[in-house]
């Protein structure tokens, strides 16, 4: 479960990285929670192709992530955001996504 909202999360940063095909694999899969013999059917590939592209994608958008750390930076303003008492530098955080 914990992979699942990770890849997610990676996904809400990343996904304009992707190509559309990517993203609706992906959103298909992960949003939609069909299986691989239910997107294959609908896109008319195979399994397989599907179970390939959906393993490029999660390494793609973890290899994003080790590189530029988008999410984990997110992560940490959001942390910041939860103690900071000031509205309007709340509000310049917020921004910041």
């Amino acid at each position: 479960m914990k992979r699942f909202i990770y890849l997610n999360n990676l996904f809400d940063v990343y996904q304009d990285l992707l190509t559309q095909k990517q993203q609706l694999y992906f959103k298909e899969y992960y949003f939609n929670n069909l299986s691989y013999g239910e997107i294959s059917e609908k896109y008319g590939i195979s399994r397989n192709a599907i179970f390939r592209q959906l393993k490029i994608i999660e390494n793609k958008l973890e290899n994003y992530e080790e590189k530029l750390k988008l999410l984990d930076k997110k992560q940490r303003i959001n942390d910041i955001i939860e103690i900071v008492m000031d509205k309007k530098i709340k509000d310049v955080l917020l921004n910041l996504f």
